[in-house]
């Protein structure tokens, strides 16, 4: 990495959890510089204004998400036991999101929709992967017919997507993990009861 790559690595990983706790539209270029100890026009020799970084710290929390939570999956060798995973990744995360933030998904959807509308491509792309991951999941346990045949795998994945984050927002607004824990109780249930052959 040149000096300059590091240099915005370094503002972008600093930055992360403060973007995703304080919010990407308040924190301030006063903020970042003091959590950074780097001037306004260090800032801006390395992006051209507050919304790429607001961009390219997004992209770091949802990969740094999505990377965990492969690794998660990617640890199981089924298609039942990699769905069952992903739940066991949240409930096991549940109370550092519900504490520390939320999730950087839902936090930054939330902001694109009301007044970062250059965020959204951003938003929906990793909305996107997520749910490919758990179609080409759905699909797999189809094939080596595990699960039902002729699942509407789009269906199950946005309906595991929306009910985690879904519970993730109602047990941050709730401060108790009680909301996460039924969803993923739900998907548990969904998994068992209409996926399995």
């Amino acid at each position: 990495m040149s000096k300059a790559e590091r240099t915005k690595q370094f503002i972008i990983e600093k930055t992360a959890s403060l973007f995703n706790t304080k919010g990407y539209a308040v924190t301030s270029l006063s903020d970042i510089t003091e959590l950074t100890g780097l001037t306004k026009g260090s800032i801006y020799g390395n992006f051209s204004n507050k919304d790429e970084v607001v961009t390219e710290v997004f992209k770091y929390n949802a990969d740094k998400l999505m990377k965990a939570m492969e690794l998660a999956i990617h640890e199981k060798k089924t298609p039942h036991e990699q769905l069952q995973a992903m739940v066991d990744f949240y409930r096991a995360m549940g109370e550092k999101t519900v504490m520390f933030g939320g999730c950087p998904l839902l936090n930054a959807a939330t902001e694109a929709d009301d007044n970062l509308l250059f965020l959204m491509p951003a938003v929906q792309a990793s909305f996107l992967i997520w749910q490919k991951r758990l179609v080409e999941i759905l699909k797999r346990g189809e094939s080596n017919q595990s699960f039902k045949p002729n699942l509407d795998t789009n269906m199950y994945a946005s309906t595991f997507i929306m009910l985690i984050e879904g519970g993730i927002l109602l047990s941050r607004s709730l401060h108790q993990s009680t909301p996460l824990n039924t969803a993923l109780d739900r998907i548990s249930k969904i998994i068992e009861e209409e996926i399995l052959q």
